[in-house]
């Protein structure tokens, strides 16, 4: 096929927060990649962390599509760049999270990428989806039924992470193919913004906003004002047009399908490193 099989539109915004000194967070917003990553507070250098994965990242920005492989080999350049990174005998972290705009036999996929808990979120037909998955202490305590998923945002394990890109974890990434549809709106976002808003209030203002700038910027306000604990990054990305689909919504609901690589689970399990 010739052209992007989604074309899109795209929002984003960061923001230091109300009680940190550095920016951690990172982003990449350029089609075909759509990406958050956030450099670990408990150890040196996350910045310099985040900023390296996204500098590798963006040398494949300016694409019609990629495949899982693309983004692997991108991935391990990024790990080995990280690994140089850090002091005083503490290695540098971050997580990495975000969709990469794929080709499936000329079909639009969104391709979700993640490694730690930054998080991914689709909202499509009014409903708001979390498609990945943390890489948390909490979650996989969650997944075995020994505490309740409402526990979870205050749970004081709630930063201990299992997988990062550095910091001492060798733990791999999550894949996954998600259909995409003609308006289809996507969240990628720091732990600083999902652990001020809830997925309800994420939703609704995802919901209000038309022009995804202005919905990044608002998620951001609306963070800081619940408290801007943490580094503040959201990217909203908006599916405007989808190879395969005239009409808008003429495909059945979205489901994961599962992508080419031994590290896949789409859209279930969890991978530890502190934050």
């Amino acid at each position: 096929m010739t052209g992007a099989p989604i074309v899109v539109a795209v929002g984003a915004a960061s923001h230091t927060g109300l009680r940190r000194r550095v920016n951690e967070d990172s982003y990449l917003a350029e089609a075909p990649l759509f990406l958050v990553a956030d450099g670990m507070g408990g150890h040196e250098a996350g910045d310099r962390a985040s900023a390296a994965v996204v500098a590798e990242f963006a040398a494949l920005a300016g694409r019609d599509s990629l495949d899982v492989d693309e983004v692997r080999r991108a991935l391990r350049r990024a790990r080995d760049r990280v690994a140089t990174i850090g002091g005083a005998g503490r290695a540098a972290g971050t997580t990495l999270s975000g969709v990469v705009v794929a080709d499936v036999d000329g079909a639009g996929y969104w391709l979700t990428v993640n490694v730690g808990d930054s998080r991914t979120y689709r909202l499509s037909r009014g409903m708001l989806e979390q498609i990945s998955v943390d890489h948390s202490v909490v979650q996989e305590l969650v997944d075995a039924g020994l505490l309740a998923a409402a526990a979870a945002a205050s749970d004081s394990r709630r930063n201990e992470i299992t997988r990062a890109i550095g910091a001492g974890s060798d733990g791999k990434a999550d894949y996954s193919l998600v259909p995409a549809e003609p308006g289809d709106r996507i969240l990628v976002c720091s732990d600083g913004l999902s652990g001020e808003l809830s997925a309800a209030r994420l939703r609704v203002v995802l919901a209000e906003e038309s022009d995804p700038q202005a919905a990044a910027t608002r998620l951001i306000h609306e963070a800081l004002v619940s408290g801007g604990r943490d580094n503040i990054t959201a990217v909203v990305v908006d599916a405007l047009h989808v190879a395969g689909q005239d009409d808008l919504y003429d495909t059945a609901p979205a489901g994961a399908r599962r992508a080419p690589d031994e590290d896949t689970r789409p859209r279930a399990g969890a991978g530890g490193d502190q934050r």
